[in-house]
């Protein structure tokens, strides 16, 4: 049986286009119809709409999207330590995890499965507007760790292509960005907190994209199917 593995540990081009679709799927999942609809919660939440601090509202957004990254930062070693360990104790069976989870995902996104994500974290702290940096790396952090439905079909496409990867640098790398390119949405609503509008205009789009998503982690893990199994035929 071919190492699937590879395909995602292997080649500079590869990297290149793996992170840059890990910062598409944050995108994405920041522009998702539930997503926005968080905006103006995260934004007020962490720096509030005063017009007279923008540069103290962009800092503690800044913190915000470090306490995501360092959170995913961690999933992203995770993944690739327990990618390895899984993929050297029981082989070809770990692909199999792997295409399942990206399967499950891709219907979870195309609303042909209809199922509740469970979450860590059930509420964010109280806000405390004192904090610059503090304050605003914990609620990153809480955020991450608690999810939306919108962002964790994608985020555990990514988490399955990481694990796959088996490479440590590479799976940082690859979460981090996703985590990138979910605060760059962020904060440029948190700038221009009237821009926030016209992103809800987006959400016809928006859902586009996300079956678009869908359907990618749906072709994907079925051609890690037909890779495992072709050479059974």
């Amino acid at each position: 049986m071919n190492n699937l593995a590879q395909i995602f540990s292997s080649g500079l081009n590869t990297w290149y286009i793996m992170l840059g679709a890990a910062f598409l799927g944050g995108v994405i999942a920041s522009i998702s119809p539930c997503s926005l609809a968080m905006l103006p919660l995260i934004i007020g939440y962490v720096g509030g709409y005063s017009k007279e601090t923008p540069l103290r509202t962009f800092i503690q957004l800044c913190f915000f999207i470090f306490g995501t990254a360092i959170v995913f930062s961690v999933i992203g070693i995770i993944c690739a330590i327990t990618g390895s360990v899984f993929a050297s104790a029981i082989g070809g069976y770990f692909t199999l995890i792997m295409a399942s989870l990206l399967l499950v995902m891709g219907l979870k996104l195309l609303d042909i499965l209809d199922f509740e994500i469970p979450v860590i974290v059930k509420s964010m702290p109280s806000s405390s507007r004192s904090s610059l940096i503090i304050y605003p790396t914990l609620l990153g952090i809480t955020f991450a760790l608690a999810g939306t439905p919108c962002s964790t079909p994608i985020l555990a496409g990514i988490m399955a292509f990481a694990a796959m990867g088996k490479n440590l640098t590479f799976a940082v790398l690859l979460l981090f960005m996703f985590a990138l390119g979910q605060g760059i949405i962020l904060i440029l609503a948190g700038l221009f907190t009237s821009g926030i509008k016209n992103l809800k205009s987006m959400s016809a789009l928006t859902e586009g994209l996300l079956k678009f998503c869908g359907s990618l982690l749906v072709l994907v893990g079925l051609y890690l199917y037909w890779k495992v199994f072709t050479p059974l035929i």
